[in-house]
C-alpha cells in the first residue's frame, strides 16, 4: 500500500469525556494548527452533541464539516468515513483508536508520524517522558507528547496573537461592557467586582455566595449553564428549578447571573472580562492564566486523590513569585475549593481579599513567564520535523 506524501494531513481523534474537557483542547489545536501553520486537519470527534455546546454552528448530523479551516468528522465505531493515512497520527488523551488504524500498521509503510497527545500537568515528572517514542506494533512507534509549564515539556496551547488581543480588549473598558450588554446584562457599573463560575459542583460554593452576599462591595456572578449550578442554587437558598428560569438573584452585594453556554472566543472574552475567575478541567483553566485575572482551579476528581498532587504541582509552581502570606492563602482558597471545604474556603477568601493587589499583579505577569518562549503548537510542529 502505497503511502501519503510529506504535505499530507494531520488527523486527530478525541473520544469526549466529561463533556467539554477534552474536545476543548483538540479543538483550539487543530484550529490553531490550520491557521498558523496552513495544516490540513481532520478532527475525528466521537460525541458531536457535547462538541456543539462549544461549536454552536456544528451540524450534529452530518459525518463531515468544515468549520474555521478544519475538516470535522463524525467518529463512529466502526467507522462511517474511510480512514485515509496522512502525515500525522494524533491520538488525544490516549484515546483507543479505531480498529481500522491498527489494522493498518501492517500493511502502511511508512505509518504516519503517531502521538499521542496527553493531558497537561505541572508535575516535574514528565519533562523525562516528554518526546519519548515506544513500539505499538508491526514495527510502528509513537511519541508521547506531554503538555506542560517547563522548557523541556511539550509546552501549552496558545495562539500567537492572544496576549496582544486580551491586553487590547482589557486596555479599553468599553469592551467589557458591551460583552457584558451583549448578554442582556447592563446592570453592572464600571467598577463592580465580576467573577465569573465554571466549576464542578462543591460545598465551598456556598461559603462564595456567602461571602460575596456579606461582602462590603457589590459583586456581580456570572455563571455559564454547567454542572455548578445546583450548588450556585444551594447557596443562594432556592430550588434549582427556580434558578434555571430566572436571569438574575440578588443577595445582599451579592447579583448572581445565569449565562448561556458559551462558545471559545465568547468564554475568552467572558474570563478577560471578571476580575476572578473559577475555572474547572484542562481548557478553561489555562485560558484563565492567560486572561491575567486570578483564578481558582477546579481540577477533575481521580481516584485516591491523584487529582491533589497535580493541584499541589501546579500551584508549586504559580506561586513561585508570591510571598509566603499570600501563596500560603491561594493555595489554601484552591485546596478547599477541590476538598469542598466550606469552612476552609471561608477563611482562605477573607485573608486573601486583604491581598488581592498583589494576586492581580501576579496574573498580569504569569502568561509570559508560563510560556516559556513557544507554544505548544510550535513545539508539537518542530518535534516532528525533526523526526
Amino acid at each position: 500500500m502505497t503511502n501519503h506524501s510529506a504535505n499530507a494531513h494531520w488527523d486527530i481523534f478525541c473520544t469526549v469525556v466529561d463533556n467539554y474537557g477534552d474536545i476543548g483542547v483538540t479543538w483550539r489545536l487543530a484550529k490553531q494548527l490550520a491557521d498558523e501553520y496552513q495544516l490540513a486537519i481532520n478532527l475525528w470527534v466521537d460525541d458531536l452533541n457535547s462538541f456543539q455546546f462549544i461549536l454552536p454552528q456544528l451540524d450534529i448530523n452530518q459525518l463531515q464539516q468544515c468549520h474555521q479551516g478544519v475538516n470535522i468528522i463524525k467518529w463512529d465505531k466502526p467507522l462511517s468515513t474511510p480512514w485515509v493515512p496522512g502525515a500525522v497520527l494524533i491520538e488525544a488523551f490516549a484515546c483507543e483508536l479505531p480498529n481500522e488504524i491498527m489494522a493498518a500498521t501492517a500493511n502502511i509503510k511508512p505509518f504516519p508520524q503517531w502521538v499521542n497527545l496527553e493531558y497537561l500537568s505541572a508535575e516535574a515528572w514528565i519533562d523525562d517522558c516528554h518526546g519519548l517514542q515506544s513500539p505499538v506494533k508491526n514495527g510502528v512507534k509513537k511519541h508521547f507528547f506531554f503538555p506542560g509549564f517547563s522548557k523541556k515539556s511539550g509546552g501549552l496551547i496558545c495562539e500567537h496573537s492572544l496576549f496582544e488581543q486580551r491586553q487590547q480588549w482589557q486596555s479599553e473598558p468599553c469592551n467589557r461592557q458591551a460583552y457584558f450588554d451583549s448578554l442582556g446584562i447592563n446592570d453592572i457599573g464600571r467598577d463592580d467586582v465580576v467573577v465569573s463560575l465554571f466549576s464542578y459542583e462543591s460545598n465551598a460554593i456556598k461559603a462564595l455566595c456567602q461571602q460575596l452576599a456579606e461582602g462590603t462591595t457589590l459583586t456581580n456572578l456570572l455563571v455559564p449553564k454547567g454542572r455548578a449550578l445546583s450548588s450556585v442554587a444551594a447557596g443562594l437558598g432556592i430550588e434549582l428549578p427556580q434558578f434555571e428560569q430566572t436571569q438574575q438573584v440578588i443577595r445582599g452585594n451579592l447579583q448572581v447571573h445565569l449565562l448561556p453556554m458559551q462558545n471559545q472566543e465568547q468564554y475568552d472574552r467572558l474570563l478577560w472580562s471578571c476580575d476572578f475567575n473559577i475555572v474547572r478541567g484542562e481548557d478553561s483553566f489555562l485560558r484563565a492564566q492567560w486572561a491575567a485575572r486570578p483564578f481558582i482551579w477546579h481540577i477533575y476528581q481521580q481516584e485516591e486523590d491523584a487529582h491533589i498532587e497535580k493541584l499541589g504541582a501546579f500551584m508549586q509552581r504559580y506561586c513561585q513569585q508570591l510571598s509566603p502570606a499570600l501563596a500560603n492563602a491561594w493555595q489554601a482558597l484552591n485546596l478547599a475549593f477541590n476538598q469542598a471545604d466550606a469552612e476552609a474556603f471561608s477563611q482562605a477568601w477573607q485573608t486573601l481579599i486583604v491581598d488581592w493587589p498583589q494576586l492581580t499583579q501576579h496574573a498580569k505577569v504569569w502568561p509570559k513567564y508560563a510560556i516559556n518562549d513557544a507554544d505548544l503548537a510550535n513545539r508539537l510542529v518542530q518535534m516532528l520535523k525533526n523526526g
